[in-house]
């Protein structure tokens, strides 16, 4: 990324406005890191904001889903087995259904990285044209 003022010579400026441009520049460059790093955060927890969706949602279809299954199991108790069997398999089944979907969202949360790398890479070229400024 090319600077402002980058290739202006410095030879027939005084010490005093070379110093106030390049505090003009950092104070621009700062403003600049700031508002990168907010968006690239805001990207990175629009991502993590969706997986606790399907987290919420996934729990909440589970516990729907067990609601639903077990009113229809309690119906068919006197066809097929004892009462306790009949609710124990399907409390089993909509247990594991419901585990899969939250372990699908813990697992995309954990990996989940909030580092601003683009802002970290940037910052390291913006310290290294400082030091040329300096020089």
């Amino acid at each position: 990324m090319q600077r402002m003022n980058e290739n202006r010579s410095m030879d027939n400026k005084p010490l005093g406005d070379l110093f106030s441009d390049l505090a003009t520049e950092m104070s621009n460059l700062v403003r600049q890191e700031v508002a990168l790093a907010k968006v690239e955060v805001g990207q990175k927890a629009k991502y993590v904001g969706r997986n606790v969706g399907y987290l919420v949602v996934g729990g909440a279809v589970a516990y729907a889903a067990l609601l639903a299954i077990i009113a229809a199991i309690i119906m068919l108790l006197d066809l097929a087995m004892p009462n306790w069997g009949a609710a124990l398999l399907v409390g089993v089944l909509v247990g594991l259904v419901g585990w899969l979907l939250i372990g699908k969202a813990l697992t995309a949360l954990q990996q989940a990285d909030m580092t601003p790398h683009q802002t970290v890479e940037t910052l390291k070229e913006d310290a290294t044209w400082m030091k040329q400024q300096i020089k």
